[in-house]
């Protein structure tokens, strides 16, 4: 049995059952519709975010209806959402599968994408729990906002880890927070347990980006994704910031600029990306990762002994520890 098999395991009922109700969310009677949804539906994603929901509401006990119903709603938005910022971003491609847009159009991709919304809104009235609703309703804010806030930071010269950080917690974090803060409501767990719950999710989030944006800096076809395609879309995340402001090399920072123009050559940003790797940028990436994992295990380390906590601890040792 594999990794992701182990973590699954006390929660493998309830994630079929999660399955038969996100497949039967996607669907339409509109011929181009179902021809968008089932191209979505090939990406056979690992369901990182639905197995958080589940096994942080099995902590109190039983996994009801509004567990499921919180869990579609926000695997919905967040479907949603990688629709539309590959709209935004312009990219063709997604985890090794050609993107909506690239196979459709703009047209098509925004409209999807606002379908996906409205579903997710939808099954998060379903849960009848005005708290859910509430959750999701601020994770689209953040979603969006996070967006924003990215495509502003791009023309800004400056190279700021704080905007890195704002990002990667509306973009991702809260994400992440949303699916552990509305398992805990849907299983009725009280106040203090909820906001545990929220920010054990916001530090998983925070260790899922860095992981990601690591992965930039090197070559694999499991990525799917080219090495630099931040750098591409004028990004800069934490390894390459950490070199720029602790090093200041005056060449580095003139690419860099180039970088968040829109005007750095292939040969440019490879220039930057081994200057981040010889700077020390993937260590102190991997470092700062590092740290919000112990913080998300000192949470952990406060639940009694359980199948459900060490699940809860190997998910997290895998979103650190993975490979794609």
């Amino acid at each position: 049995m594999d990794r992701l098999s182990l973590i699954r395991f006390p929660i493998a009922a309830e994630l079929e059952e999660f399955k038969r109700l996100f497949d039967s969310s996607l669907t339409s009677s509109n011929p181009l519709l179902d021809s968008v949804i089932s191209h979505i539906r090939q990406r056979n994603g690992k369901m990182m975010r639905p197995i958080l929901v589940l096994l942080v509401a099995r902590l109190a006990g039983t996994i009801g209806p509004s567990t499921l119903y919180a869990a579609v709603s926000l695997e919905l938005l967040h479907t949603a959402s990688l629709v539309h910022d590959d709209v935004v971003d312009e990219s063709t491609e997604r985890r090794g599968q050609l993107s909506v847009n690239a196979i459709y159009n703009n047209k098509v991709s925004v409209l999807s994408g606002d379908y996906l919304l409205a579903t997710s809104l939808i099954y998060a009235g379903r849960t009848k729990n005005l708290d859910i609703i509430q959750v999701v309703s601020r994770l689209g804010q953040d979603l969006a906002d996070g967006e924003l806030l990215q495509l502003s930071n791009v023309s800004n010269h400056s190279f700021s880890e704080d905007v890195y950080f704002d990002v990667n917690r509306k973009k991702t974090a809260a994400l992440f927070a949303a699916c552990t803060h509305s398992a805990a409501l849907s299983a009725g767990m009280g106040v203090p347990h909820a906001d545990a719950a929220r920010l054990l999710g916001e530090y998983i989030g925070v260790c899922f980006q860095i992981k990601d944006d690591i992965f930039d800096y090197f070559d694999s076809e499991k990525i799917g994704k080219p090495t630099g395609n931040d750098m591409m879309e004028g990004k800069l995340t934490l390894p390459v910031l950490y070199a720029l402001n602790t090093y200041g090399d005056e060449q580095a920072k003139s690419v860099a600029i180039k970088v968040k123009d829109g005007l750095a050559t292939p040969d440019e940003i490879g220039y930057l990306i081994e200057y981040a790797k010889e700077k020390g940028g993937i260590e102190y990436a991997a470092k700062v990762m590092g740290e919000y994992k112990q913080k998300a295990l000192n949470i952990l380390a406060e639940l009694p002994t359980s199948e459900i906590r060490s699940s809860l601890e190997a998910y997290l040792h895998y979103v650190t520890d993975r490979e794609i």
